[in-house]
């Protein structure tokens, strides 16, 4: 019997998920340059053919990755948004970003990394600036969340909130079985969260 066009949809998507995920791993260990597109289709188990009718090529998989990521962020925080208390929101915000690094510390790496990267390297360069001008966006977002919960000075309280976010990200990326994943995230609800 033939394939129906959902399952034909699901494939597709898990070969194009699967070719992100080796994309990701080979950019982390080799760096994106020194990255061939034989070496992402032979990590990650699919022909080059196969690789080259979902990316036409190595930049253009890199901003499909990046593009995803973007949708991530926006749907985490459009999730927020539509929770009734700033308090609830900001819990949402925590419990997302937390849980989705302690899943995948080597995907929040390679987003950070990406964004690093000197400007000297137009073709990574651009790639990390779309990473920064939406993670600004999503901010302003959060600075009106702080805003309803009552903060005398929601930007300060905003960037204080992601400065321990971040840390809190990066320690789990950096040491995902060794640090104290629960007692952080509920130290930092406590902290932020509370009206």
């Amino acid at each position: 019997m033939p394939r129906t066009q959902e399952e034909n949809e699901r494939i597709r998507q898990q070969a194009k998920a699967k070719i992100r995920e080796a994309a990701i791993d080979l950019f982390m260990r080799k760096g994106y340059h020194a990255t061939s597109i034989d070496d992402v289709s032979k990590h990650a188990g699919v022909s080059k053919g196969l690789l080259y009718n979902y990316y036409k090529g190595k930049e253009e998989l890199l901003s499909a990755m990046v593009e995803a990521r973007i949708g991530e962020l926006i749907q985490v925080m459009e999730k927020a948004e539509a929770l009734e208390t700033p308090a609830e929101q900001l819990k949402h915000i925590v419990e997302g970003a937390v849980d989705n690094v302690w899943r995948s510390p080597e995907v929040f790496r390679f987003y950070l990394h990406l964004q690093t990267q000197p400007e000297a390297d137009e073709t990574v360069a651009k790639y990390g600036k779309l990473l920064i001008e939406e993670s600004a966006r999503q901010f302003q977002i959060q600075c009106r969340m702080f805003e309803k919960l009552g903060a005398s000075d929601p930007v300060a309280r905003s960037l204080y909130f992601s400065s321990a976010l971040q840390g809190i990200m990066l320690m789990i990326s950096t040491y995902p079985d060794q640090f104290p994943v629960e007692a952080m995230k509920r130290q930092i609800i406590e902290d932020f969260c509370q009206v």
